[in-house]
């Protein structure tokens, strides 16, 4: 055990992780120059397009140091978003230390702090490594001096490298085996394995991947899970190498994957310990604290025949993700679907296209929105996240809806746009400090909701891709929210209602109206399109009739003669507007969730 160091790579967005994991797989050579490609580790195909880094993967590497000794390492590699960081967290749980990744040009961001305090809440011994040194904007000595001051670790044990040429990247991995603490337990205890990730192989059920804290498992142990006391044989054992490498056994400290036919997608839960049925542990391990998911969304099938399809797709990926949650949902105009919680958009987004490409389903969403609590007058108090379960107002004392608090870094030129940006979207309590010069970080209470529909894609272009946005939520504040419901033709459309508050709500009605306006084709008669709150009309649009010219024939003669066929035309659209009603193409209920922006 004394060999083994397991560690993981953690820093904000695009500070290089992935690319100094793929120059740490290089040097200790477990991939031959043919078969290598840049972000090794980056399996899914979304992940390569969008250029950043999803799931945390484990990878078990050999490493023959300088005091000839050879060391087994696991190394894991982390996202680097907001929307993932409880994917950071279970991966922390895996390690013992963890390389701290700052760019040397950018210095410290909001991620790498957030980052650095879940390290320290898992108790990981903390390398500094000062990435991308060989950039002609990087400043190292700055950086490094910003490390000792805002962070408080320790000057000494800064790594310079750069993960694009391999520069200093053997010193980084001297460091990790001279600095980092061996893993503890005893391989003789009773098994006590940590699950701290899953995911759904067709053809061999369920894959977990597991840490071993104590005790040794081996194939065809009888294991037993200690949430639901389910029990299975171990098929397979083994570590991640680029690809699954079977094993005889998995001692304590070992970091690596068990195959025992779970075929019961729910069986399986990161956080839960493994145990042996024979040899049980007398406690399970500490698991992870429960998720606070902040955005919510409602999924529907396009075609109806899809739902059980739907709901099996979103079992196996919730495996996988641990922070998506889902219940049942139905709607008047949608059918069936599932009402799913997310950590943010950029979350929403990714489940949205995992579950078209993994699985191969066509998905409507609604409008996302937050948890909402609802003080009535007769002193209860209920959560509301869907319109649909919006209360009568008569009923209501008071409403209540999540503010956050957003730490904004950016270069001192944006102070003002950014400020503009916050009060735009009802900001409060804002104060400013600059950590370095030229830079500020910038604070700001923000009400949750106004900050899930396009604030960060908001930032990015005023701040000319220089922001950087973290967030926390802080509690709730009481507030005057309104229901904007749309009608189509005097006819409610559910899935479109949306929860705003009362000096947006004009604003986004109109937005919808005109989006709608675009998407739904014209008929033979006149269509309204109406933002109503209650029965007070905001905004409305009309969709012209089209019109056949019934005056064609007729030329000539009495003007009475050309009235009469118009006033029959008229009375023929009248009575098709109380009888036809408006289909709304797919496309149109995806118009309405993009801003006007």
């Amino acid at each position: 055990m004394n060999n083994i160091r397991n560690f993981s790579i953690i820093a904000h967005i695009d500070h290089g992780k992935s690319t100094l994991a793929d120059r740490i797989i290089q040097l200790c050579e477990m991939v031959t120059e043919r078969e290598f490609k840049d972000q090794l580790l980056d399996s899914m195909d979304i992940e390569r397009e969008r250029g950043i880094t999803i799931k945390s993967q484990t990878i078990c590497l050999p490493y023959k140091a300088k005091d000839g000794e050879t060391y087994t390492l696991n190394l894991v590699d982390t996202p680097g978003h907001v929307d993932f960081s409880y994917e950071v967290s279970r991966a922390l749980s895996s390690c013992e230390g963890a390389l701290l990744l700052i760019d040397a040009a950018q210095g410290i961001e909001a991620q790498t702090l957030a980052n650095l305090y879940l390290a320290m809440e898992n108790d990981l011994e903390i390398i500094p490594v000062i990435n991308k040194i060989d950039l002609p904007a990087a400043e190292p000595a700055k950086v490094a001096s910003q490390i000792e001051e805002d962070l408080g670790l320790d000057g000494e044990s800064i790594c310079f490298c750069s993960a694009k040429t391999g520069e200093g990247v053997r010193d980084i991995l001297e460091a990790v085996v001279s600095f980092l603490p061996p893993p503890v337990g005893e391989p003789d205890d009773p098994l006590q394995a940590l699950v701290f990730d899953a995911n759904y192989d067709p053809y061999r059920g369920t894959i977990i991947s597991v840490r071993i804290v104590n005790g040794t498992i081996k194939a065809g142990d009888t294991i037993l899970f200690m949430s639901n006391q389910a029990e299975y044989r171990v098929e397979e054992i083994g570590i991640y190498r680029l690809k699954r490498l079977p094993q005889k056994e998995l001692t304590a400290g070992q970091v690596g994957y068990i195959i025992a036919g779970v075929k019961t997608v729910s069986d399986t839960q990161p956080g839960d310990t493994i145990t042996l049925k024979d040899t049980p542990a007398p406690a399970p391990l500490p698991g992870f604290k429960e998720i606070q998911q902040v955005v919510f969304s409602s999924i529907y099938p396009i075609s109806t025949d899809e739902y059980e399809d739907l709901a099996t797709a979103l079992e196996k990926l919730k495996l996988n993700d641990a922070a998506l949650t889902f219940q049942k949902d139905s709607s008047a105009a949608l059918g069936f679907g599932f009402r799913c919680g997310f950590l943010g958009l950029l979350h929403l987004e990714v489940v949205q296209e995992r579950l078209e490409r993994e699985f191969d389903i066509s998905l409507i969403l609604t409008v996302p929105t937050v948890k909402y609590k609802f003080y009535m007058q007769d002193n209860t108090m209920t959560e509301v996240d869907n319109p649909a379960y919006f209360p009568d107002p008569g009923s209501i004392s008071r409403i209540e809806e999540p503010f956050i608090k957003a730490t904004i870094h950016i270069p001192e030129k944006y102070m003002g746009v950014v400020m503009t940006l916050c009060m735009d979207r009802r900001g409060e309590n804002t104060n400013y400090h600059y950590p370095m010069p030229g830079r500020i970080e910038f604070t700001c209470e923000l009400p949750l909701a106004e900050v899930i529909y396009d604030f960060y894609d908001r930032l990015k272009s005023v701040t000319q891709g220089y922001g950087s946005f973290d967030y926390e939520l802080l509690d709730y504040r009481t507030s005057d929210l309104v229901k904007l419901d749309i009608l189509v033709n005097g006819e409610q459309v559910d899935a479109l209602s949306q929860l705003t508050h009362r000096s947006r709500a004009r604003e986004r009605g109109l937005n919808a109206c005109e989006r709608l306006k675009e998407e739904i084709p014209r008929q033979m008669f006149k269509i309204a399109i109406q933002a109503a709150i209650g029965g007070n009309v905001v905004a409305r649009t009309n969709i012209s009739a089209l019109r056949k010219d019934v005056t064609a024939k007729c030329y000539g003669g009495d003007i009475s003669r050309k009235r009469k066929l118009l006033e029959k035309q008229k009375a023929g659209k009248k009575r098709m507007k109380t009888v036809g009603n408006v289909e709304i193409p797919q496309r149109a209920f995806l118009a309405v969730l993009k801003s006007d922006q």
